[in-house]
Order: C-alpha cells, then structure tokens, then sequence
C-alpha cells in the first residue's frame, strides 16, 4: 500500500477512494473475504478452548516462564558483568515496575528478547540500556552496546 499511495497523483481523499477503486477494483472485496475468513476461523477454534487448556497456559506463564526467564535473566546479567569486571544485581519489585530487571555496576539494564526489537508498538517506554537475547539450540546470543 505505502508504493500505491506513492504513485497516488490526488490531493483529497475522495479523490484518493476514486483512484484507489479504479486502481484495484476487486481489492476491497477481496481483503473482505480473507480477513472475515480469518474471523471465522478464530471464532470457529475459540469455541475448542476449554479450561483445562486455559490452565494449563497459565501454569506455563506464571510457573515455567517466570521460573526460567528470572535464571535466564540473572545467567546475563552474570556473564555481561563477570566480562566487564563489574558487580551485578538483580532488579527490586520497584526497579523492575519502571522496567528494570538488573544492574551491571550502577548501569541499570533492561533484558528483553531479540523479538522485542521487532514489536514496537508493544513496547513500553523503557529508559535504561537494553539487553537483547535470542536463544539458539545450544545457547543464546546476547548482544549489548555498553
């Protein structure tokens, strides 16, 4: 869209709606049926979710997740720190409410997923430096700029 909204000569938006229709005149149509597709395939696997399944996601989340990304977090923050010779600690409950997870010396970092990088319009306003990881079959890949 962004390429035919280029080659777009119109000023206004009737103007624009006019040209685009010309331009396209199936497309609306088209992306109608494909999205109410979609819609009604969730509706459709909605209708399978039971509790059980609810549960067990849940569990995975709070049990799992936390438990493995709290040591993944502090297994960073060692091996950054043991690197650059410095301290390391963990982030308190305050810290960590203004999206802080540690501290490397006195630098307060931010430890999220290589994947964060690409969900910008989910992530929060973090003010500190921010430490990416990416695990891979054998490990992780850690990549920082401080």
């Amino acid at each position: 869209m962004s390429e035919l909204i280029k080659q777009f000569p119109g000023e206004t938006y009737e103007e624009w709606v006019q040209w685009y229709n010309e331009q396209r005149p199936n497309a609306i149509d088209e992306a109608t049926e494909k999205v109410y597709a979609m819609v009604k395939s969730i509706d459709n696997s909605i209708s399978e979710i039971d509790k059980n399944m609810v549960r067990q996601w849940v569990e995975d989340l709070v049990l799992t997740k936390t438990f493995t990304g709290f040591y993944f977090q502090e297994s960073i923050l060692k091996a950054i720190s043991e690197n650059k010779r410095l301290e390391y600690r963990m982030a308190t409950p305050q810290e960590e409410s203004k999206g802080i997870d540690g501290f490397i010396g006195d630098i307060p970092v931010s430890i999220k997923p290589i994947t964060y990088k690409t969900m910008s319009r989910l992530q929060e306003n973090i003010e500190v430096r921010i430490i990416y990881y990416e695990k891979l079959k054998d490990g992780i890949r850690v990549e920082y700029d401080f």
